[in-house]
């Protein structure tokens, strides 16, 4: 929809989540919640994007896209004064405003489009999104005639009929620019908290006979979910995992059970891949082909495997590439390492990757085989082809060569007895 500028109001300070993070900046599924109403607003292209700062303003601006522009809210003043705030910095000429919020992460890019759309052939001056929950208490409740929005009745104002409504205001709207600033200007500080409300000025528009103010209701209820505290925090993420992995079955991995199982939301898993239960996946990974990962498995950023990787119980990567079809089973730890093709990794092997003060790299080359037990501490390397007995320790700086077999705490290279040997003379 062109000539629709974004505001974001992300300055809440978030004192029931009793953090010292901003609110906005908490993550979900593995990315700060702030990151997917800017992924939206930036599907969307409507611009410009203001958006409205406060608490630790620096950190939330730093998550922000080059070239939208901020405005600080240094006194909390309520929706209405940060949207004032924000239209200071809107060029005349934009004649529509769509206005976000930076803690309402399960809003998705379809049901905005979708409202955008309804605002552009409605033409309302006004239009809110809307959704119909099983508990709305908390919520505005929408009063409405068809279409048209009657007003917004907050949970303390309602009489008993309003208060059954299950219809709930979610808090994104798109207006006309005129009646925003005109509607603002009617909004006063006469409520508990003594700051101008946002909804004030959607009922003022709702009530005045010079335009019309309509409800766009999306079939999606978790969208309506904000976040105000950490029990709202784990409800979005649980809403955040069942659509990951919807979004991966339907894409051709198998998931055993999606309830039990823990995607970030950046992840890439390839076709015919299968995860087990209690599986966490972290962000930034990625997965080839025909994976199978789990049960109660880790695998933590920057890990990258390849077709035909097998993962097992109680295993975890972190930073580590694994070559096609290596399989590591049972109970190991692979950290800062890459693995080629064709490995075996037995039960209980781990790479001693961090000395106290950072972190090094091992190698383990194609087709090796390491034994049970076996502790790679790095920097070290495994050659193509070497096996290293069970409880083998490889010591800091060693270069295990190619085919051969080691033993031993530390490791030392095991001779073959079908070796040459010298003939006395």
């Amino acid at each position: 929809m062109p000539s629709v500028a974004t505001i974001i109001l992300a300055a809440g300070e978030g004192t029931r989540m009793r953090s010292g993070v901003p609110k906005v900046l908490h993550e979900l599924c593995g990315r700060p919640m702030l990151d997917y109403v800017v992924e939206f607003v930036t599907t969307l292209r409507c611009r410009p994007v203001v958006a409205v700062i406060g608490a630790g303003a620096r950190d939330v601006r730093a998550r922000l896209p080059r070239g939208w522009r901020t405005v600080q809210q240094m006194v909390r003043r309520g929706t209405g004064h940060a949207v004032r705030l924000a239209l200071q910095h809107l060029t005349p000429r934009v004649p529509s405003v769509l206005i976000v919020y930076g803690d309402q992460p399960l809003v998705t890019t379809a049901t905005v489009q979708r409202l955008l759309e309804t605002h552009r052939t409605s033409g309302a001056r006004c239009t809110i999104l809307t959704a119909v929950v099983a508990d709305p208490q908390h919520y505005g409740r929408i009063v409405r005639d068809g279409d048209r929005l009657l007003k917004i009745v907050e949970e303390t104002d309602a009489t008993p009929t309003e208060r059954a409504l299950q219809e709930v205001n979610i808090g994104v709207a798109v207006f006309q620019r005129e009646a925003l600033l005109t509607a603002l200007r009617h909004v006063t500080p006469t409520n508990r908290q003594h700051e101008y409300y946002l909804t004030d000025a959607i009922t003022w528009l709702a009530e005045d006979t010079a335009g019309t103010v309509y409800a766009y209701r999306t079939d999606d209820a978790t969208e309506a979910l904000g976040v105000n505290s950490r029990a709202d925090l784990a409800a979005a993420a649980r809403v955040l995992r069942r659509r990951i992995a919807l979004h991966w079955m339907e894409r051709g991995v198998t998931i055993v059970d999606p309830e039990t199982t823990y995607l970030a939301a950046n992840v890439s898993i390839g076709e015919d891949t299968t995860i087990f239960p209690c599986t966490v996946i972290e962000r930034e990974v990625r997965i080839g082909r025909r994976c199978t990962i789990g049960p109660f498995a880790r695998v933590r950023s920057g890990s990258r495997l390849a077709d035909g990787v097998r993962l097992g119980n109680f295993t975890e990567t972190v930073r580590s590439r694994l070559g096609a079809r290596t399989r590591m089973q049972h109970f190991s730890y692979i950290g800062d390492a890459t693995v080629g093709a064709d490995v075996n990794v037995g039960a209980g092997t781990i790479t001693a990757n961090y000395d106290g003060l950072a972190k090094h790299p091992t190698r383990i080359g194609t087709r090796a085989f390491v034994g049970s037990g076996t502790v790679v501490v790095a920097p070290a390397s495994i050659g193509e082809r070497a096996v290293t007995g069970a409880g083998c320790v490889i010591t800091r700086g060693t270069r295990v060569r190619r085919g051969t077999t080691v033993v031993g705490v530390p490791a030392r290279e095991l001779r073959s007895s079908a070796a040459p040997r010298k003939r006395r003379r």
